[in-house]
């Protein structure tokens, strides 16, 4: 497949232009099928001719041409059996961590389980649903199990987010693995065929991350207070090249597992903008896409339970920055 890229214009970012020492060439294993870009590529807007059996009927990896140039999707660009179709024989997993979520991580269990799991009567696009229970302390597990997933517990009692996430990928099998979060109130199917799709349809995409519209107190937007005023704004002063990404914080997130392994997770709530940034300082910020969920509705954490997250994600960018 034809690459498609332009040729750069403009000066590279200087942030992420300045740490030769920091990329780190790397051959995926024969099984995976990503060609990531050279590292002197980092930010060269690309538009990639839609493979076949691509059938898109949204934004269809645009770009900002003027700017940075994550692709962006819409998850109605990858129709179920399309998705089904790329899939060619990889496995994939879906990687649910869990604390405390027992009135929701069923209805989240269960929009991936019926619809795509085969020995629940699916169409075999996902191979395991694995719920990572962390140290819950009321019914989260037994919510899981009867909604069809694995339920594996954390090792590590109460160690944060990115220490689950770890967990969970160490538990699963598949060639392609994505993360969801389990206090989504309205997950639905298209959340796993829109953040497969461009792992699956493009060979030189290697991370994906969800975006979508975020309610709060009623209000149609609102909700991403710590990505508004937190993650985003620090992405934009040390990481340019990363600016136009919507929802750094996202838990949705998929990536080959070769990805992942390479990378590994920061610890607690730094892990989401730590694995955006080390992709993109390792594999390029040419290997990112971003897909539009819609809308997402969950339960919004009064302000002084969001300090910690604020400083677990501020101390993972800064400890990634620049020196």
């Amino acid at each position: 497949m034809s690459n498609g890229c332009r040729d750069v214009n403009g000066p590279v970012p200087q942030s992420l232009w300045m740490m030769p020492t920091m990329v780190v060439p790397y051959a995926p294993p024969v099984r995976q099928r990503p060609a990531v870009r050279p590292a002197n590529a980092l930010h060269a807007p690309c538009v990639d001719p839609a493979p076949d059996g691509y059938d898109a009927v949204g934004m269809s990896g645009e770009h900002d041409q003027e700017g940075p140039s994550t692709r962006t999707f819409h998850h109605a660009d990858f129709p179920a059996a399309k998705v089904l179709e790329a899939k060619a024989g990889r496995t994939v997993s879906v990687c649910i961590p869990a604390r405390d979520e027992g009135s929701t991580v069923g209805s989240v269990v269960r929009a991936v389980v019926q619809p795509f799991l085969a020995s629940a009567g699916g169409n075999g696009l996902v191979d395991e649903v694995i719920v990572l229970d962390d140290s819950s302390t009321d019914d989260t597990a037994a919510q899981a199990v009867d909604a069809g997933a694995r339920v594996v517990h954390g090792v590590e009692v109460g160690g944060g987010k990115g220490q689950a996430m770890a967990a969970a990928l160490a538990a699963s099998s598949g060639d392609v693995v994505v993360f969801l979060d389990a206090d989504v109130a309205n997950t639905t199917p298209a959340f796993v065929t829109g953040m497969l799709g461009p792992l699956l349809f493009f060979d030189d995409i290697a991370l994906v991350k969800g975006f979508y519209t975020r309610p709060l107190h009623g209000d149609p937007t609102g909700g991403g207070r710590v990505t508004e005023l937190v993650a985003r704004p620090v992405l934009e002063l040390l990481f340019p090249a990363l600016s136009d990404v919507r929802q750094p914080l996202a838990g949705e997130t998929a990536a080959h597992r070769w990805v992942f392994e390479k990378v590994n997770f920061a610890d607690g709530y730094g892990v989401e903008i730590g694995l955006l940034i080390d992709v993109a300082q390792q594999l390029g910020a040419g290997v990112l896409a971003q897909v539009d969920l819609g809308v997402r509705i969950h339960r919004n954490r009064p302000l002084h339970e969001l300090r910690p997250q604020a400083t677990d994600v501020l101390r993972a960018a800064l400890s990634r920055a620049p020196r």
